[in-house]
């Protein structure tokens, strides 16, 4: 399988990322990927406010877009997220589509970035609520497992996915500049080793108003930690061959997921641990 992350610098301006998220797909598309991924927010990035009054349902246009894209290009498409409109607060929802355009999986970022950064304070649960489900979902030969950015500091999550049977880790971010500059590779890393997987991150590079500062350096990682791929500055794609084989191999050699010891990580341990 041939995978892509797009890149975008994705703003307040929806007609506008539409049209470069269009573009960038069926660039990887033309460059012969079967799996196209999109970053966070792709669709519109811009503070609570503006987030809440342009947050779309599933149904809505950005990802009714993304399915015709999906279809017409016979690629599957991962819409990076979206915040979804509901009764309540917004979710901040990640949507696999299908070469058919159908939807795969559909993932509710589960761990909201309430966070103090580089002088910033985000505080994503004051505008969004919090899924609660853990989604795995076929992609031709594999499974995928979904999580969206601040998702990436939690490693129980991505275990769970890997025990799930998941092949390949998708992160679509908005992560940010100061953070991203000593953290973004080496967790993006950290994820691939300890669970054997592919890890595919499209992230969003790049000022979006009111105070956004995103990283870039969107990455595809090999299970040995390799980066097969990173990303320039500005918005682009990169792509990158999966050798399933190879992942095959590497857990054979060293087979860390067939070594855990889970009678060991009980559960009153762990609160004890915790507390």
């Amino acid at each position: 399988m041939r995978a892509a992350a797009v890149q975008l610098n994705s703003t307040n301006d929806r007609d506008r990322n539409l049209a470069a998220a269009e573009r960038l797909v069926r660039a990887a598309a033309a460059a012969g990927a079967d799996l196209v991924a999109l970053p966070e927010k792709w669709n519109l990035l811009a503070g609570g406010e503006e987030l809440r009054a342009g947050a779309e349902p599933l149904d809505g246009p950005s990802l009714s877009a993304a399915r015709a894209w999906a279809r017409e290009l016979g690629i599957h498409l991962l819409a990076g997220s979206i915040s979804e409109r509901t009764d309540a607060k917004a979710f901040n929802t990640s949507v696999l589509i299908g070469p058919a355009g159908e939807d795969l999986a559909v993932y509710r970022k589960v761990h909201l970035f309430d966070v103090d950064a580089g002088g910033v304070s985000y505080r994503e649960s004051e505008h969004e609520q919090a899924g609660e489900e853990i989604v795995t979902a076929p992609v031709g030969e594999l499974i995928a497992g979904m999580t969206v950015c601040y998702d990436l500091r939690f490693p129980e999550l991505y275990r769970i996915l890997a025990l799930r049977g998941a092949l390949l880790i998708t992160v679509p971010s908005a992560f940010t500049a100061v953070t991203g500059r000593d953290h973004w590779e080496v967790l993006l890393r950290a994820r691939a080793i300890e669970n054997q997987v592919f890890v595919l991150a499209p992230n969003q590079v790049g000022m979006a108003p009111p105070h956004y500062e995103s990283y870039g350096h969107s990455a595809i990682v090999d299970p040995w930690g390799t980066v097969l791929a990173s990303a320039p500055e500005g918005e682009c794609f990169v792509a990158a061959d999966l050798d399933l084989g190879a992942q095959e191999r590497t857990r054979q050699s060293l087979p860390s997921l067939a070594n855990r010891r889970p009678s060991t990580y009980v559960w009153p341990q762990l609160l004890e641990a915790s507390a």
